[in-house]
């Protein structure tokens, strides 16, 4: 008998011992299952944030950092972002088909490019070609270093997307400009020598440019300050830009006009020819001239002449606005009382006038317009397009609502475009009479 509950309760006990260990794994399993999801959550969230099509920055980083940054000091987190590769960026970036744009003899993926002043130092190029711009303007540059105006100079108006800005030129200068290109071009040419391929431009990817917008010191000459640009600068730009529009230098608008505008692009021109002397005239960096919105109908066809007469290859329409459109959402902002150019989407009326009346007086001729000013959508690049723009620049739209926007652009482009059945190309200057 009691052989038999021995061997009973030594049953019973080996049934149980199994079951011991048990509850260490589960609590193993249990502790570890916190940590793994926080793991893989923190994975799956970077991959989202970094994704240049994520929503997520257009309706809360951009908005948090609008309520935590001063204008400026906004500008100024954005650029660093895109210097140390922080901000997102657009994986597997293949333009649709519909979108390519010829220009300039070489050809661009797409026709949306970001505009000279928020890369003003070249710092940032190629964090802004990840997110699907095609062409990356920087500048203005001045060939000496300059602090610009003094501080608060940059203002925002969020309810109608605008800024207003007395910046000045604020610049590093050339030789800064220039340091950071060489260390830039040295290092993709090595990666090309590896390939056994030549690059295909200075933006060192295909289907893309880089376009270097230059600038005048304060006190520096109105012409020699541009020839040394080209000079310093130009070997490394696919695209030359003439800045004589900004309202914050003394004296520079007075440069879009007549004999004085001529004189400086056909200076310019020269230059141009004797930097790039080695290079046929399809591989030699055109020249183009960027001006105001507020000019009479008169003033822009002195403008076209000059363009023709000095024999150059596109006008940017256009800088900033010193007037204040009665078109804003919050007239009575004080901010508006603010000197300096105004951007943003109040600007589109404006600049759309301008290129209108400049396509007028150059459709007889192969200089290139670009349309810049108040463009935000799809909607908005294809009304410049048809209004005669080639391709288009964005700027304040792109601080507002962050590294989505390229993307977002394109595809209502593409979306418009194929409804139409058309190519972008095809409807450059369809509003023509």
């Amino acid at each position: 008998m009691f052989n038999l509950v021995r061997k009973s309760a030594l049953n019973t006990l080996s049934k149980r011992l199994p079951l011991l260990p048990k509850k260490p794994q589960s609590l193993l399993k249990a502790s570890l299952a916190g940590p793994l999801a926080i793991g893989v959550g923190g994975v799956l969230f970077g991959l989202y944030f970094f994704d240049a099509r994520s929503a997520i920055h257009e309706y809360l980083v951009c908005p948090a950092i609008r309520l935590t940054t001063s204008a400026e000091d906004g500008h100024k987190l954005g650029i660093l972002c895109l210097k140390y590769g922080l901000s997102p960026r657009l994986y597997k970036d293949i333009d649709d088909e519909v979108l390519k744009v010829s220009v300039f003899g070489k050809e661009l993926s797409n026709p949306v490019g970001i505009a000279a002043g928020l890369d003003k130092d070249g710092e940032a190029m190629d964090g802004l070609y990840n997110t699907g711009f095609s062409y990356v303007e920087i500048g203005s540059i001045t060939p000496e270093p300059q602090p610009g105006n003094p501080k608060p100079r940059f203002f925002r108006i969020p309810k109608d997307e605008s800024v207003i800005n007395r910046y000045g030129f604020n610049s590093s200068g050339h030789w800064n400009v220039l340091a950071r290109l060489r260390k830039r071009f040295d290092s993709f040419v090595k990666d090309y020598q590896k390939s056994g391929q030549p690059p295909p431009n200075n933006a060192f990817r295909p289907g893309k440019l880089l376009g270097i917008n230059l600038g005048k010191n304060k006190t520096g000459d109105e012409v020699e300050d541009y020839v040394k640009g080209i000079q310093r600068l130009g070997p490394y730009a696919d695209v030359l830009v003439i800045n004589v529009s900004s309202p914050n230098t003394p004296g520079l608008r007075d440069l879009q006009a007549g004999s004085k505008l001529t004189s400086l692009l056909e200076r310019v021109v020269s230059e141009r020819d004797k930097v790039n002397s080695a290079l046929d005239n399809k591989s030699k960096a055109p020249v183009l001239v960027k001006i105001a919105p507020d000019l009479t109908e008169e003033e822009i066809k002195d403008i076209a002449t000059s363009a023709k007469n000095a024999r150059i290859d596109g006008i940017v329409v256009s800088n900033t606005t010193i007037s204040r459109p009665t078109t804003y959402v919050s007239p009575n902002d004080p901010i508006l009382q603010e000197s300096g150019g105004l951007s943003g989407r109040p600007l589109k009326p404006l600049s759309l006038k301008a290129l209108r009346y400049l396509r007028k007086y150059t459709k007889d001729s192969n200089l290139v317009l670009v349309g810049c000013g108040g463009i935000a959508s799809g909607k908005d690049a294809i009304d410049f397009a048809k209004a005669g723009a080639t391709f288009v620049e964005l700027y304040t739209a792109f601080a507002y609502r962050g590294p989505s926007l390229p993307y977002k652009i394109k595809q209502e482009i593409t979306q418009e475009l194929k409804k139409e059945g058309k190519t972008w190309m095809q409807i450059v200057g369809e509003d023509d009479p």
